[in-house]
């Protein structure tokens, strides 16, 4: 058993340094880009958006370096999963979600769109360069509108999360945003090796463990970002963040597999999880929206997803 040690101990560190760090990246981030009076819309798809799916991009990014296809599209899939039914179900649970008729009438269509030519570019059972092109192509679409949008519109829904920031603090304010950085690099390394380590050892599918232990690790700071918003009763932010996440795991983290290491995508993928996924996906609408009532997800419908996740990781194993 000393053999497994080590393979946990780097998880378990990894994972507690990916949560830090993505913070630090995100709030420095913001405190620059607020220096440089960008728009609190620009900053909350670039800073907020990215950030938190930072963690997703780089495991998956270094696991497709490193041979690991199944952790990169097990971690993007796996990711999704967990966003929805866990940390949209436990957000619930604690106080009721409302959502805006807008989010779901745009931002959600775009997701399910992207999730819905994602399955397409899964059928063949094969992940190349041109999907991951095509991905990317989405995840252009999507910056381009969001940009545009940003451009028309005379809301400033992140003037509140982004206090002034003296000028005299920009040099540390960099330090600490490029220290951030280091450390999500760093901490995503120690969890690709800590993961696939284990797999090995327990003789487990990379792309099981990607669907679990690397999924729950790098959704770790939408969970903690999701929790804290409910609490302060910033409940748009709650969707928002868990819709933005889902796009980038679909159409950045997804593609980087593809770009990287082209390899054929496991039955399971089609058959198991991409269907959970879609569900998971066409839930989030169906439960958030409904006639003549505030949109929203209350708390027996947060213990359904809890429970669809539950019986989800029931059929892993």
């Amino acid at each position: 058993m000393p053999d497994i040690l080590l393979p946990i101990i780097a998880l378990l560190t990894g994972f507690i340094l990916l949560i830090w760090s993505a913070d630090a990246f995100t709030e420095n981030g913001a405190k620059i880009a607020n220096i440089f009076k960008v728009s609190p819309l620009v900053i909350g798809l670039l800073i907020f958006g990215f950030g938190t799916s930072a963690p997703e991009i780089l495991v998956s990014g270094l696991a497709a370096i490193n041979g690991n296809t199944g952790i990169s599209i097990g971690n993007a899939i796996g990711s999704n999963i967990f966003n929805i039914a866990l940390v949209l179900g436990i957000s619930a649970i604690i106080a009721p979600i409302e959502v805006k008729s807008e989010v779901l009438k745009k931002e959600w269509v775009f997701l399910m769109l992207a999730t819905l030519i994602t399955g397409l570019l899964l059928w063949d059972k094969h992940l190349g360069v041109f999907d991951g092109l095509i991905l990317v192509s989405l995840l252009a679409l999507f910056l381009t509108y969001t940009f545009v949008t940003a451009k028309n519109s005379n809301t400033h829904e992140f003037d509140d999360l982004v206090e002034t920031v003296d000028k005299s603090h920009t040099k540390k304010t960099w330090l600490m945003l490029v220290i951030g950085l280091a450390v999500l690099i760093s901490s995503a390394k120690l969890i690709v090796w800590g993961g696939v380590a284990v797999a090995e050892f327990f003789k487990v599918p990379d792309l099981i463990i990607g669907l679990t232990v690397i999924a729950l690790g790098t959704s770790l700071p939408e969970l903690a970002v999701s929790i804290a918003s409910v609490l302060k009763k910033q409940y748009e932010m709650v969707i928002g963040n868990i819709i933005g996440s889902n796009l980038f795991n679909t159409i950045a983290v997804l593609a980087i597999p593809g770009l990287i290491h082209p390899s054929k995508v496991a039955d399971e993928v089609l058959y198991r999880d991409y269907p959970v996924m879609l569900l998971l996906t066409v839930l989030l609408f169906t439960l958030s929206y409904k006639l003549h009532k505030r949109h929203g997800v209350n708390r027996f419908e947060g213990v359904v997803l809890v429970g669809v996740f539950g019986f989800y990781m029931w059929q892993l194993f």
